[in-house]
């Protein structure tokens, strides 16, 4: 039988955090991602947890315990940044990049913080609930023998 829990973490305190759940066991990062609340700020969250317009989400699993942790942190719009896991979970590269591109929340002292879905020269991000939506231009490749 496999255990869940979830864990509010602030922001300040999410490297430590992640860093000693690694050191308890948990030595598989299965997912980061990140949400826009912009739509949902008032939210039920546990008492002492104030909500952000973004949070960050983790969810580590552990093979030995059979158990799994989530982790989701609150980061402000004013300011949406949060450290990178790279170091611990080098496999969260890809999927932190992912969250940069499309909702914009940067992930300070990743060491490839580029877009990996849009265009380099593509403006905004995506997937944040004020992003305009509109026609998009498809391009597409020509092909040899293509008709």
């Amino acid at each position: 039988m496999s255990m869940s829990e979830v864990l509010h973490v602030e922001r300040s305190n999410y490297l430590a955090t992640i860093a000693d759940l690694k050191s308890q066991g948990f030595e598989m990062c299965v997912d980061v991602t990140g949400v826009d609340y912009l739509t949902n700020m008032d939210r039920p969250l546990p008492d002492g947890v104030i909500a952000e317009r973004f949070e960050v989400v983790v969810n580590l699993l552990s093979l030995s315990t059979k158990s799994r942790q989530r982790i989701r942190v609150q980061v402000p719009e004013d300011d949406p940044t949060i450290e990178t896991l790279f170091f611990l979970y080098p496999g969260s590269e890809a999927m932190e990049r992912e969250i940069y591109d499309l909702l914009g929340i940067r992930f300070l002292n990743h060491p490839d913080l580029t877009r990996i879905l849009m265009p380099e020269g593509w403006e905004g991000h995506p997937l944040r609930k004020d992003y305009a939506v509109g026609a998009v231009p498809v391009q597409f490749k020509s092909v040899n023998g293509a008709g």
